[in-house]
């Protein structure tokens, strides 16, 4: 693994390194490729004959929104349906900076960096160009994990631009070794001694990147920046706050966000309560940790006593309503949500799945860039049994943390778009649609509140985040 900054030259990209093997032979299934060309008139025109409630203008501006600061996202989606038999997508969780490329089949065979070149062509590069007054430097991609994905970025990067790439790894005990910022937020990159200015940087930085990226926007143009994590995009509580302020705003243009009840500021010494008022059957996360770290599932006294019995670290938690199988889900005041989950196989057992939807932004709006599945580890049972480990049949990211801190992966779990796997979730084009309308507002209403977050004069208003997100030990991780 790549410990020291590297300058990535161009001509370099080899498909090799930055796909998964079974994705450089997987061919993409019809319906992801019929979405991906429909453009945004067309699907607006189809969501909106689906959904005769919503304003069509409200949706045309939606898909046409440019966001301020969060430009490429994606939501992590469950497809449920409730117990009389109403189907719908629900959001879990939106991610900035999230994986995906790797996992996703190439629409057109003669474009071999794939979605890596849409995004930095039509999003990142489209943003640097239009910035005016930035300084002078080189282009980076800084990084904390999925070397596979962000030397295929900062590869991709290299021949769009015909200039060498810095490929520079920027774990928490990095900060002044590999990458370190002065007193006007200009980024350098430390290499042989010298510090090398950064006019712009990709960043796929991802565990806790408030403690060493500054917040307030710098003087080279970080893409995402560091707000948007702290604003929801890796910050669960405040999410679903800003979710919840995004549908009041948009109630009369009936556009929604789908999420599961969510119960957010809940102490430690609350979790029990708030579990037995779900039904005894809950989630519980800790807000600020992503890759799967800080998920619980709680379907017995058991599970909820090991979660009560751990050291998070934290003063606040959210607590949402559990998707399960119809007979062990929660009540909430939704109903019970249970997972439609993937087809049978051969031996009859059906599996917990998601799926990961990107999107990029350019000039003229959004554009799904990739989209891939996981499912659980073990198949979702009718029956809960006395030991069993609902983790196993309801978690489904393909992360795993080792014992030195590093993140190593399963993609035996993963389920590609491609002509074989695609059929196992048993969704149609309508419910990529919907996925695609969930995942943009999710990123317009993290964007919204980012834009709260920043004062006239550009700076992050500290007291006001804090009284969004009151959690003590957490503000004193954040470098204000």
């Amino acid at each position: 693994m790549l410990t020291e900054p590297k300058l990535i030259e161009p001509g370099n990209f080899e498909t090799e390194e930055h796909f998964y093997p079974r994705v450089l032979n997987a061919h993409i299934h019809p319906l992801i490729h019929n979405l991906m060309d429909m453009g945004n008139d067309r699907i607006a025109s189809r969501y909106c004959h689906l959904h005769p409630e919503v304003d069509p203008e409200s949706v045309r501006n939606l898909l046409a929104t440019v966001p301020r600061y969060f430009r490429w996202g994606g939501c992590d989606l469950f497809h449920v349906t409730t117990e009389t038999g109403l189907r719908q997508v629900v959001v879990i969780e939106t991610n900035s900076c999230p994986s995906g490329q790797k996992s996703m089949p190439r629409l057109n065979e003669s474009i071999e960096k794939a979605g890596y070149d849409r995004l930095l062509r039509d999003s990142f590069l489209e943003q640097v160009g239009r910035r005016k007054g930035g300084p002078k430097g080189d282009f980076a991609v800084i990084y904390d994990k999925n070397h596979m994905e962000t030397s295929g970025y900062a590869s991709a990067l290299a021949d769009l631009t015909g200039d060498k790439v810095w490929l520079v790894p920027f774990h928490e005990n990095d900060a002044g070794r590999t990458v370190s910022f002065d007193e006007k937020g200009l980024m350098h990159v430390h290499h042989n001694g010298e510090k090398v200015p950064i006019k712009a940087a990709f960043r796929y930085v991802t565990q806790q990147p408030w403690n060493r990226i500054p917040i307030h926007l710098t003087r080279t143009l970080i893409y995402n920046p560091v707000l948007i994590c702290l604003s929801g995009g890796r910050n669960k509580l405040v999410a679903s706050k800003a979710y919840d302020l995004y549908n009041a705003s948009r109630q009369n243009s009936g556009l929604k966000i789908h999420t599961p009840e969510t119960i957010w500021d809940v102490s430690k010494e609350e979790v029990p309560m708030w579990v037995q008022r779900m039904g005894g059957v809950a989630v519980v996360k800790v807000p600020y940790s992503n890759a799967g770290q800080g998920v619980y599932t709680i379907t017995s006294a058991e599970e909820l006593d090991a979660f009560m019995q751990l050291n998070h670290g934290y003063d606040h938690y959210i607590v949402q309503s559990l998707i399960g199988n119809s007979r062990w889900s929660s009540q909430s005041q939704f109903g019970r949500l249970f997972h439609v989950g993937t087809m049978p196989d051969r031996k009859l057992n059906l599996y917990a799945a998601d799926l990961r939807f990107m999107v990029g932004a350019s000039p003229k709006g959004f554009f799904p860039v990739a989209i891939y599945a996981r499912r659980a580890r073990k198949p979702l049972t009718t029956d809960l049994k006395h030991g069993d480990d609902s983790w196993d049949m309801l978690g489904t990211n393909l992360s795993v943390k080792n014992e030195d801190g590093t993140f190593s992966t399963q993609p035996e779990r993963l389920l590609l778009v491609d002509s074989r796997d695609f059929n196992r979730l048993g969704f149609g084009l309508d419910d990529l649609i919907e996925s695609y309308m969930q995942t943009v507002m999710c990123i317009v209403a993290i964007d919204d509140m980012a834009k709260s977050l920043v004062n006239t004069k550009g700076k992050f208003r500290k007291k006001l985040f804090q009284s969004i997100n009151p959690d003590r030990r957490f503000n004193e991780e954040i470098m204000f």
